[in-house]
């Protein structure tokens, strides 16, 4: 099939949907597909299958970009439409799959109206945004023919198919190489924004100042966060992909205090390399972190997080096994039946359903 990924999210930004398309497109590529990925240009130069839409630098969030409008008849020729966003370049491809009449699919990586507080600055301007956001963005996935998401909740007012986005097992396992051999490190690696609340892990760091804390990141918050850090907490750029098992697998536990993640890919390639994670009891933790493959506590409680950590440090547990069905091999699968069967709702659903090991109770 000759499918296109229709994104307001890529490189040269790092965050979790651009490493889902990026992981995506090598594996469906190496299945005999062709993938296209049309994204907002930046300083970035693509392959010949990876199309910029002309877009203007974002003065809400640094690092992401504004994409404008690019011609249809300069697109390839597509067999099936898969968007991962509802801005312009979502908007573009589901144009495309209407015009041409093509299978469209969506995947709801993020809930946006969770970030509106910290790019508008005021509290209730962000809420009023938000209560007219979400039911656009419901009127706007409904006009899909399938919308996917990584769990059995979205925060959404649509029928879905619990499809996690999936992990690399092959590429995150344990290493033999431990960058902490000689101390007990707490890590931690995502976007430094608001709703990641790594406000939290400085705090905790404070109380065990016994441990390093290592977080890797970049993001909105990180003048902030390099300002408060404690001495025992190491703020570092995001790594190179191909050093982040070697981070997993150095830290002696995981932790995030994060209310804004719809699978936790961070924790869950963390969990792939055979480290322990605390979470927040939160979704989606409260369905992918348990006593396989770490800890939880309560948001905000920062005995509850110590107490998880230390657990965590203190407790073998084989957290590989624990996820192993959420290997992307597994997600691809799932995805190809989805194209080949995003116009008969009742026959895919229930096949990936069936075919997918996915429950309302946690890892265990």
């Amino acid at each position: 099939m000759r499918i296109g990924f229709f994104t307001d999210s890529y490189f040269p930004g790092i965050d979790g949907v651009t490493y889902t398309i990026d992981l995506w497109r090598e594996k469906l590529e190496s299945r005999g597909h062709e993938v296209y990925v049309i994204y907002p240009d930046g300083d970035y130069e693509p392959d010949d299958r990876e199309i910029p839409v002309r877009s203007l630098p974002n003065p809400f969030y640094k690092g992401y970009r504004i994409p404008t409008y690019r011609r249809l008849s300069t697109l390839p020729a597509l067999d099936v439409v898969h968007c991962h966003g509802p801005a312009p370049v979502g908007m573009l491809g589901r144009y495309y799959a209407r015009k041409h009449d093509l299978p469209s699919v969506y995947t709801h990586h993020t809930p946006l109206e969770e970030y509106f507080h910290q790019s508008v600055g005021s509290e209730a301007v962000a809420s009023a945004l938000s209560r007219l956001y979400v039911p656009l963005e419901n009127a706007f996935l409904r006009t899909f023919d399938v919308v996917t998401a990584s769990t059995k909740r979205i925060d959404r007012d649509v029928e879905h198919v619990p499809l996690p986005v999936g992990i690399d097992m092959d590429f995150f396992e344990p290493t033999a190489e431990d960058w902490y051999p000689d101390e007990t490190v707490i890590g931690y690696s995502g976007r430094l924004s608001m709703e990641k609340n790594v406000e939290e892990i400085l705090r905790v760091a404070e109380e065990l100042p016994e441990y390093r804390f290592v977080v890797v990141g970049e993001g909105p918050r990180r003048e902030a966060l390099e300002r408060d850090a404690p001495s025992n907490v190491e703020l570092r750029d995001f790594l190179p992909r191909e050093e982040l098992p070697t981070f997993y697998s150095s830290v002696d536990a995981f932790v995030t205090a994060s209310t804004g993640d719809t699978l936790g890919l961070s924790t869950l390639e963390a969990n792939a390399c055979g480290t322990p994670v605390a979470a927040a009891d939160v979704a989606p933790f409260d369905q992918t972190i348990g006593s396989g493959n770490g800890e939880r506590f309560v948001h905000g409680d920062l005995e509850g997080m110590i107490e998880a950590i230390e657990t965590c440090l203190s407790t073998d547990r084989d957290t590989r096994a624990a996820v192993e069905r959420y290997d992307v091999w597994r997600t691809l699968e799932n995805l190809e039946h989805l194209y080949r069967n995003a116009r008969t709702p009742a026959d895919h659903a229930a096949a990936v359903e069936d075919g997918w090991p996915l429950s309302d109770d946690p890892v265990e």
